[in-house]
């Protein structure tokens, strides 16, 4: 009896350290698998997305071409969009998209622009039933950032004017100083911003930007690529994160 019970606690102790091991491959693949599930293998996949761009569409049908082409793969991937809340221009047509694709669209406008045409254009959209989304009213341009940073899993800027690279900037800043970690896109369509890429070089090379913060902006010339290469960065980031975990553990 005493013998039976000793041979008992051998075998269960065996058995044990053979489960162990097979309970921590089972777990990490678990872990895998939803890693896969939410974010496709070592991409990570975006719930919104916050663009900017311009009230105007610009002097080139591309630059029309490339926000329905944003909003048309924002559809695709049932990613909803944040943004700074106007009906015309490029805003316009990327909502109204979206919007028309079925996701959702939150704009996002401070009080400070109501007095003039976003007003107008507010009052007329909301008298003809046309408003585009949910529209939230915020106190300031600051506001504004926050708000949209906040709602927003990324962001990507499409051709706009002192408003678009303001908001792009901000964004850009906010990541280096470690206020968000979110992939900050530039939709490069016909060169747009070749000047400011160059730019962002510029600043590596006269050692005012870090070398690793050169790495923060990325861009490409066509909505397609540029996700795609956004929800690899953003899924390299989130593997590092959950390494660094494992070895804290």
């Amino acid at each position: 009896m005493i013998y039976n019970t000793k041979y008992q606690l051998f075998e269960q102790e065996n058995l044990c350290s053979l489960l162990l091991p097979l309970g921590t491959l089972i777990l990490e693949g678990m872990e895998a698998s939803q890693q896969n599930a939410v974010g496709g293998g070592n991409k990570g996949r975006f719930k919104s997305i916050c663009v900017f761009c311009g009230s105007r569409h610009g002097n080139r049908t591309s630059f029309s071409e490339a926000a329905l082409d944003l909003g048309k793969k924002l559809v695709e991937r049932k990613i909803d969009l944040v943004y700074g809340g106007g009906s015309v221009g490029l805003m316009g047509l990327i909502s109204k998209t979206v919007f028309d694709g079925g996701c959702n669209v939150l704009g996002v406008i401070p009080t400070a622009l109501l007095p003039s045409e976003v007003q107008f254009q507010l009052i007329f959209l909301y008298i003809s039933g046309e408003t585009i989304g949910e529209v939230k009213t915020v106190a300031d341009m600051h506001e504004r950032k926050s708000e949209m940073a906040k709602n927003a899993d990324a962001f990507i800027a499409l051709p706009g004017g002192y408003g678009t690279m303001e908001e792009l900037l901000e964004m850009v800043a906010w990541s280096q100083l470690g206020i968000h970690g979110k992939p900050v896109g530039i939709l490069n369509v016909d060169g747009y911003y070749n000047d400011l890429l160059a730019l962002f070089k510029k600043g590596v090379e006269e050692g005012f930007i870090e070398d690793s913060a050169s790495q923060i902006v990325v861009s490409a010339d066509n909505a397609e690529d540029l996700i795609r290469k956004m929800e690899e960065r953003m899924g390299e980031k989130r593997m590092r994160e959950t390494s660094k975990k494992r070895k804290r553990s």
